[in-house]
């Protein structure tokens, strides 16, 4: 990965990832509020970039074996504690929980500064090209448990 990348992409922590975001006009609402649906873009934001300093971009485990990996949101669980507003910035991390079998489950908060706004718990489905689950490989499962 380039310098830029690195930087774009966030940072790798203990058993997880931080990414950091600032609250733009086109997140808000009419209130001048984070719309509450522009979170899930800010979570997912979040696991891309993560997964992309593992190593494990999406596009290429597609087709890193004759199988293919995907990842697909099988349930999220979200709890909105406080909002964002227009030029925040926020913290995104992600910590693994479980990677393993055929799922991953990932807590993720987004935080402005040490205020909590937002606590979510992600079930990722692990499926083939196909759409099938797969079991996720052992060298991708210890990436993330790292």
């Amino acid at each position: 990965m380039t310098d830029i990348t690195v930087f774009l992409s966030g940072e790798l922590i203990e058993h997880g990832h931080r990414l950091v975001q600032r609250v733009y006009y086109e997140d808000t609402d009419f209130s001048g509020l984070v719309y509450h649906a522009r979170y899930l873009h800010f979570l997912e934001r979040g696991r891309t970039d993560y997964l992309r300093c593992l190593g494990c971009e999406q596009s290429a485990l597609l087709t890193a074996d004759e199988e293919g990996l995907v990842f697909v949101v099988h349930r999220m669980e979200i709890d909105f504690k406080t909002p964002a507003r227009m030029d925040d910035v926020l913290t995104i991390t992600t910590i693994t929980e479980k990677a393993g079998g055929a799922k991953m489950v990932l807590n993720q908060e987004i935080r402005r500064g040490e205020t909590l706004l937002v606590a979510a718990k992600v079930i990722i489905a692990v499926i083939n090209a196909k759409g099938r689950p797969r079991r996720l490989p052992e060298t991708v499962a210890e990436k993330f448990l790292k």
